[in-house]
């Protein structure tokens, strides 16, 4: 396996990560920037009033996503698997 190989398998394994993480960040911060607006409005500064609902909707965003984070996850492994002599011979 040639350097430029590896550099390009964790570029890869990265990005990768990046879009199977990105749906649930997204809702994470969206629900995180509402909160902070209603925080804002009512004067309420209590921590506990974001994190959970912020976790909560990732949890349900996680249910909701996990079929198609699944099939990344198995489309990606499937070509890792695959591309593995091409990797080794080199």
């Amino acid at each position: 396996m040639t350097p430029s190989t590896a550099v390009e398998l964790v570029r890869q394994a990265a990005m990768m990560a990046l879009i199977i993480g990105a749906p649930l960040l997204i809702v994470g911060m969206v629900v995180g920037l509402l909160i902070s607006l209603v925080q804002a409005l009512t004067q309420i500064q209590d921590q506990t009033v974001s994190a959970v609902p912020k976790i909560v909707a990732m949890v349900i965003a996680m249910i909701f996503c996990l079929p198609w984070i699944t099939d990344r996850m198995l489309e990606y492994s499937r070509e890792v698997i695959r591309n593995i002599p091409e990797h080794v011979q080199q």
